[in-house]
């Protein structure tokens, strides 16, 4: 009888699976890590959100923080699902060394009418076109008379999008009152 030396064939497929099974687990976890790892993500946070109406008409106030890892540019605004159009859209960037720790005031909207408005001793600038946002970057928003919303809304919820390239964001508010006592 002769003896062979070596493995048998049922040892030697297990140690070949078990091989590749570990090299296609070294490659997945690489792939992702390289992934994760290259990839910022895009975030924003909505805060601070209002909607005032009166007789004399509607204003819509948020704060929007960018803490994704990128730049983004914010294509569109709506309110309740229509599309703001920009010339009713006012803007403030907060410096990197500025704090706004108070909220949004009620605005009258018919004092937003100009290219550059001053509310609570900030220079507001009309837009005019996509709102570039950098990484890290804030902004204070007003919408002057945003769509659908009459004095009949008061006490109503409406939504505020913030539409970038990749993404929408939505947040839901109550409509308030912009009559003072």
């Amino acid at each position: 009888m002769r003896r062979e030396k070596g493995l048998s064939q049922v040892v030697t497929t297990l140690i070949l699976l078990v091989v590749a099974v570990l090299l296609a687990a070294v490659v997945t976890y690489y792939a992702t890590n390289i992934t994760m790892v290259r990839t910022e993500t895009e975030m924003i946070q909505l805060s601070k959100a209002h909607v005032w109406v009166n007789e004399t008409g509607a204003v819509a106030g948020f704060k929007i923080q960018n803490l994704g890892g990128r730049d983004i540019l914010i294509d569109k605004f709506s309110t309740r699902g229509v599309e703001e159009e920009w010339d009713y859209v006012w803007f403030y960037r907060i410096g990197s060394t500025e704090t706004v720790t108070g909220d949004m005031n009620a605005t009258n909207p018919t004092l937003l009418d100009t290219a550059t408005e001053t509310i609570d001793s900030r220079d507001y600038e009309q837009a005019t076109d996509d709102i570039p946002l950098v990484s890290g970057g804030e902004l204070l928003v007003y919408i002057a008379n945003p769509d659908n919303i009459q004095l009949d809304d008061l006490g109503t919820t409406v939504s505020i999008a913030v539409f970038t390239n990749n993404a929408q964001y939505i947040t839901e508010v109550n409509v308030e009152s912009a009559t003072p006592q």
